[in-house]
């Protein structure tokens, strides 16, 4: 009997193949053998096997009964469980956040913050889970209402708006007239992208106006409200502080000495470090939820199909090539309408992990992430406004697009995926640097030799961009004595690449901020804030030529029988990318506050003149221009007439710029 029960229980390589599991540690395979465990005298067999062994079987099988019995609690009442960590787990926080905030308020602020935000998307969840469906009956007759007078309710709010924008506009640009330049550029590049339509009585202007609207309401959000400044200046700050845990890693691999001179090992090291972050929030589905509730906002408001808005969205925080693989499964049966909105997200926003190195850079890190995010909008409305949708598709109107996700294990393995991955894009970071500033130099030193040919001196790439794109530069709000240095980088973003053209105005940030004079004879050494502000939104795309075959190469990977319709709308996509980074650049030139330098009296008083700053030039230029010499007397004007020490401090300030006065 016993060896016709243990012919039963024999594995069998085809039982494992079928996923048979061995009955001994099957919940009745336990009981039976826990049953003949306590008569194992029973069967003559056990005899036969020896009392030793017979007897360290069932101690073993006695012994892990209790942990067979909780395993078996566990699976029968894991949801009461579950329930109850996680208020243990609540309840432990409540006290933790109840303590932070007790000790000092002050410091607990962002901690209150993020705090707030989760509990009322916890609450949201909640209450669209319980009570979504019966407040949707309750307000259908609303609804029902609403939409019979919508006819005209539409034009009624459409007249307001323009009203209400046109009496803001005039209000606001009283004060600073400069600003309807940055306007009436940006309703030119609109006009222009018109005039470039592939269909133009196919234009969808639901989703143009709504489009631009989102951008405009979300930069005046950023640049002008002060919850807006206050919010991405504190996330840009923690942003920087968050990139600085990088040195901790780069600094054991290649040394501190490195890390403080060698631009190799001081920034690119970020992307590293960025990219395992954001795959580890890929795997924790943190970047997902992000992307759909952004892709909804900007499908109800501007009707574009879930597929092309889900893809522009997810531009906000990866790649031109990343982004698409959120919606591979449906490249395939995209209309080229939808394939040209997916192209211009990517050529009109950057990544995260190479935004990461343009801070460590200089660049101002709210300017960046709200550029990422006001270009989302736009590119997808400036898509729909160059490539109109004539096809028909089929996800117009589908509820839900599954994202496809990463396929890591745990948390250690999405991080070192993300690491890993990175080391192909640092490479080619540190390659095409290398690659295009050879060849700008040897571009440059060619045209300087022809230009020598006919007494032309210092012609550069950059001279001929200056000219050309110049106008545009004026257009998007810069001063005509800034254009030639704002097209200057406008063209190396265009022709070369966006970190090339970051790095320098990274330059010339540092010199304004570190006060240097304006001028070098006929050379600019910085560029007002306003043109800075402008054109750190006019650089942050990867609308470049060499971003044509990554997209291309990208793109025919997943979908190798779409090359030809690829190929069709390539240019197209980079044409718009560009304009709607020049977009961005416009508003940020409409709505741009100058910083308030502060009290001069006061600053140069109290100044040490051992080194030079932005306020102390501005300051200085202002006691120069109070400043009068006549038969042999000076004297000063204005508040500055009061100032004691004055002589004492044009003396200084003549220490670090020249003037007439100095002369004196």
């Amino acid at each position: 009997a016993a060896l016709l029960k243990m012919e039963e229980n024999k594995i069998t390589l085809d039982n494992l193949e079928k996923g048979a599991d061995n009955p001994a540690f099957s919940s009745l395979g336990e009981e039976r053998l826990y049953g003949e465990s306590d008569n194992p005298r029973g069967e003559s067999e056990e005899e036969k096997r020896g009392e030793g062994k017979g007897g360290f079987s069932s101690y073993c099988r006695k012994a892990l009964q209790p942990a067979s019995k909780a395993k078996r609690f566990c699976k029968g009442h894991a949801k009461v469980l579950r329930m109850v960590i996680l208020g243990l787990l609540g309840v432990a926080y409540l006290c933790y956040f109840i303590a932070a905030c007790w000790l000092n308020f002050q410091r607990a602020i962002a901690l209150v913050v993020m705090t707030a935000v989760v509990v009322f998307f916890i609450c949201w969840s909640l209450f669209k889970k319980h009570c979504g469906a019966k407040v949707l009956l309750l307000l259908s007759p609303i609804w029902k209402c609403f939409q019979k007078s919508w006819l005209w309710l539409k034009w009624l709010l459409w007249v307001a708006l323009l009203g209400g924008l046109i009496a803001w506009l005039a209000l606001d640009t009283s004060k600073n007239p400069e600003q309807l330049i940055s306007l009436a550029g940006f309703c030119f590049l609109v006009l222009f992208l018109f005039a470039c339509s592939k269909h133009h009585g196919a234009v969808s202007w639901r989703a143009v106006f709504w489009g631009l609207g989102l951008e405009f309401l979300f930069g005046l959000f950023v640049l002008r409200t002060a919850p807006g400044v206050q919010a991405f200046r504190w996330l840009g700050d923690q942003i920087q502080y968050f990139l600085s845990y990088t040195k901790a890693g780069s600094g054991f691999v290649f040394g501190n000495t490195l890390i403080e001179e060698v631009f190799a090992f001081q920034t690119l090291p970020i992307v590293v470090f960025f990219s395992c972050v954001m795959s580890v929030l890929y795997y924790l589905g943190v970047m997902q939820w992000l992307i759909v509730k952004i892709s909804w906002l900007l499908q109800v408001s501007m009707g574009t199909t879930p597929t092309e808005t889900l893809s522009v969205a997810g531009n906000i925080f990866v790649g031109q090539t990343e982004a698409p693989l959120l919606i591979r499964p449906y490249l395939a049966d995209m209309t080229r309408s939808e394939i040209h909105a997916v192209m211009t997200g990517g050529f009109a926003t950057i990544a995260g992990s190479v935004m990461g190195a343009y801070i460590s850079f200089g660049i101002d890190a709210a300017s960046l992430i709200a550029a990422s995010v006001m270009a989302a909008p736009c590119a997808l409305a400036m898509s729909k406004l160059v490539y109109p949708e004539v096809e028909e598709s089929k996800f117009k109107g589908k509820g839900s697009i599954r994202l496809s996700s990463g396929e890591e294990q745990n948390i250690l393995e999405a991080a070192s995926n993300g690491a890993a991955a990175s080391v192909g894009l640092v490479a080619n970071i540190a390659a095409n640097l290398i690659a295009f500033l050879a060849v700008l130099e040897f571009i440059n030193a060619a045209l300087r030799w022809f230009g020598e040919m006919v007494d032309i001196e210092g012609l550069s790439f950059q001279v001929i961009c200056s000219y050309i794109l110049m106008p545009m530069a004026f257009l998007m709000g810069a001063d005509w004595a800034d254009s030639p240095v704002v097209a200057e980088l406008l063209g190396i973003k265009i022709f070369l690449n966006e970190f090339v053209a970051y790095q320098q105005l990274a330059t010339y940030k540092k010199n304004r901020l570190s006060g240097l004079e304006e001028w070098d004879g006929s050379r600019k050494q910085w560029i007002s804030e306003r043109a800075e502000s402008i054109t750190t939104f006019a650089l942050c795309g990867f609308a470049n030529l060499s971003s044509i075959g990554i997209m291309l190469g990208g793109l025919a990977s997943m979908v190798p029988q779409r090359k030809g319709d690829l190929a069709s709308v390539v240019l197209r996509a980079l044409l718009t990318g560009i304009c709607v980074s020049m977009l961005n650049a416009c508003l940020a030139g409409l709505l741009h506050v100058p910083t308030e330098v502060g009290n001069c009296l006061t600053f140069l008083s109290n100044a040490n003149f051992s080194s030079t700053s932005y306020t102390m030039y501005v300051c200085c230029k202002q006691l120069f221009a109070s400043s009068v010499f006549e038969n042999g007397t000076l004297s000063f004007t204005g508040d500055w007439a009061g100032l004691a020490d004055n002589v004492l401090c044009l003396t200084q300030c003549c220490g670090h710029y020249n003037h007439t006065s100095c002369a004196g």
